[in-house]
């Protein structure tokens, strides 16, 4: 039994290794086609009886025209770079004829496996933003199809789709370098659980800082919580080190507002004394005084083209990823 006292789901990979047969012989069993001895769709009855399975709605065969619904799962509903990817999402969805399911984790870990098990009983297929290997492995073992977004660790059995930020951190640093810029601190997103692991970002930034020949290291690094505050908190510590900054790259847009908003207020000049960029591309990241220089993600595409590679796999094709090109925006922030 799992670690939270649950009992995980019985799936449909399940009963085919236990039974000895393919996952179609139990879905045809399950769903009664005529495709099957009855002998072996007997065998398979009782031993799907006797683990206690309950097919999801995929697996009972009840994805039709107009009777498809698509989960989707989101980290936080307050988070400014989810609601364009719910439009582009939901813009796709509509087009087909889905209707659309959205569920927040509330950027929780210990809350993903809750979500993954509501998921798995009540949509159709899956779009998710996950973390939680557990969670993520409870919906790919139901048989949905099932697209895993944003996640640096995605198994290869699960397609994806994530940003190039490999392209996207020679932009940003380059665009700095050029600028005269030596002296670069990070602000890194401190609540991801791969935060001590090196996230993607973090490894990026200083295997692109070494590159371009700037003698960066583990202290150019420092840790910020995903938010405004965080941001600010975290500037607090670039300045109060005496780190002496020409540049700060934040995690996100979030966390660059934050910070840039709490340099000004202790009399730093933005960008003469330290410039500042941040990630995502947010609306907000327009409006805010200087306007911030920004790492542009196009997040309706993100949630766009999930939704064909759900579409994808019900007509059967096989896993795949997509991957979308991030585009520096310089503005006066930099």
């Amino acid at each position: 039994m799992p670690a939270n006292g649950r009992s995980r789901r019985i799936t449909i990979d399940d009963v085919a290794r236990s039974a000895g047969v393919s996952r179609q012989t139990v879905s045809r069993a399950v769903n009664d086609k005529p495709e099957i001895d009855p002998a072996t769709r007997q065998r398979v009855l009782l031993v799907a009886q006797s683990m206690g399975y309950r097919p999801s709605r995929f697996a009972r065969g009840m994805v039709g025209p107009g009777l498809t619904t698509l989960g989707l799962v989101i980290a936080d509903v307050l988070n400014p770079f989810f609601p364009e990817v719910v439009s582009g999402v939901l813009a796709a969805a509509d087009e087909r004829g889905w209707q659309v399911a959205v569920y927040s984790t509330g950027s929780a870990l210990e809350r993903e496996t809750a979500v993954a098990e509501t998921v798995v009983n009540h949509v159709d297929a899956c779009i998710a933003f996950l973390l939680d290997p557990g969670a993520i492995e409870l919906i790919r073992r139901s048989g949905m199809p099932f697209v895993l977004l944003d996640n640096e660790h995605r198994p290869p059995a699960v397609s994806g789709g994530r940003i190039d930020f490999a392209s996207g951190m020679r932009q940003v640093v380059g665009h700095l370098a050029e600028r005269g810029h030596r002296r670069i601190a990070m602000l890194d997103d401190r609540g991801r659980p791969d935060a001590g692991d090196r996230g993607t970002r973090h490894s990026l930034f200083l295997g692109t800082a070494a590159e371009l020949g700037l003698p960066a290291d583990e202290s150019w690094v420092f840790p910020a919580a995903n938010s405004l505050d965080g941001g600010a908190a975290a500037m607090d510590d670039v300045l109060d080190t005496g780190f002496g900054a020409t540049a700060v790259l934040a995690y996100n847009d979030l966390i660059a507002i934050g910070a840039m908003r709490r340099a000004r207020d202790r009399g730093v000049r933005v960008p003469e004394d330290c410039a500042f960029v941040g990630c995502d591309g947010l609306t907000l990241s327009r409006l805010v005084d200087p306007p911030l220089t920004t790492l542009t993600v196009d997040k309706e595409l993100l949630g766009r083209a999930a939704v064909r590679q759900v579409a994808a796999q019900m007509t059967g094709a096989g896993t795949g990823e997509t991957v979308i090109e991030p585009r520096l925006v310089v503005r006066a922030s930099s």
